[in-house]
């Protein structure tokens, strides 16, 4: 008999325990588990994240439409450039875009295109454009961490674009982002309004952060507009329910984004690392669970 221990550096059954906290936020490990995990919300983003055959990857989000038109779950996607060739070639990306896009478009569901770190802003936001021109239920990611997004946005205002405002999960250097929370939540801020000044009741505008004093700032500049159709408030999918409760209860549209897959692990490192009112939002959510 194996003599056994209270201690170990076992690999796995670290990861196993990190799994059980992190599942507040990770919808699980297949799509199976994100659809079971949907029926739960009343409303939900989803996003995978697998990271695997660029191929099978492009599929999978086909698949999860089907899942969520199968199951009359109300959803849509989240799709990561890298994962469906972006890493490796801007046509071979654009050519599985415009075929998930297609998709969507036959399925009845809203697409979204998530920003990743700077060296794949200017490849994405001109996929994007390509893609809007024909299924304008497609929206775009901006992060204010990054000093180029206002150009950006203005840029993206013209073409009438639906924006995701979020602040950023990527290092990056000084000269081209901000560094201080600080900095980046006063962009975040000035993105917001601009954003509120500039866009059309029939775009989307989706808020995305947990951050109590931009969802409160938030609230307030929309006192008296008549756009409030066309806001919505996103957030990790475990992390401020009580927030999100808030929010539907005063009429407001709330969305989940819930990632599943293999790569649960690194994503929800990087989750934690992007801030550091993370840790304390993520332990939290745990206490409260």
């Amino acid at each position: 008999m194996e003599k056994t221990h209270s201690k170990t550096n076992d690999p796995a059954m670290l990861e196993r325990l990190l799994f059980g906290i992190s599942k507040r936020w990770i919808a699980g490990f297949a799509a199976k588990d994100a659809i079971s995990a949907a029926r739960l919300c009343l409303l939900f983003l989803i996003i995978w994240g697998k990271k695997i055959l660029i191929r099978k990857s492009a599929s999978e989000y086909l698949m999860i439409m089907d899942l969520l038109n199968a199951n009359n779950i109300l959803g849509c996607i989240s799709i990561k450039p890298s994962q469906v060739g972006l890493a490796i070639n801007y046509d071979l990306c654009l050519r599985n875009i415009c075929e998930i896009s297609e998709h969507a478009t036959k399925a009845g569901r809203f697409m979204w295109i998530d920003m990743e770190s700077l060296r794949y802003v200017e490849d994405t936001i001109s996929i994007y454009l390509d893609i809007f021109k024909k299924n304008r239920r497609t929206g775009l990611v901006i992060q204010s961490y990054l000093r180029r997004s206002h150009s950006d946005l203005m840029h993206l205002v013209e073409h009438g674009a639906n924006i995701r405002l979020v602040k950023g999960a990527y290092s990056q250097d000084r000269i081209n982002a901000f560094q201080a929370t600080r900095e980046i939540d006063n962009n975040f801020s000035m993105l917001m309004r601009f954003m509120l000044d500039h866009f059309a009741s029939d775009e989307i505008l989706a808020i995305a952060t947990h951050d109590s004093k931009l969802v409160k700032e938030a609230i307030s500049l929309l006192k008296g507009r008549e756009i409030i159709k066309s806001i919505q408030f996103q957030f990790l999918k475990g992390i401020r329910d009580e927030l999100k409760r808030e929010l539907v209860h005063n009429g407001f549209s709330v969305w989940e984004y819930a990632p599943y897959g293999e790569r649960w692990l690194p994503y929800s490192a990087r989750r934690i690392r992007e801030r550091k009112r993370n840790i304390i939002l993520l332990a939290r959510s745990v206490i409260q669970s």
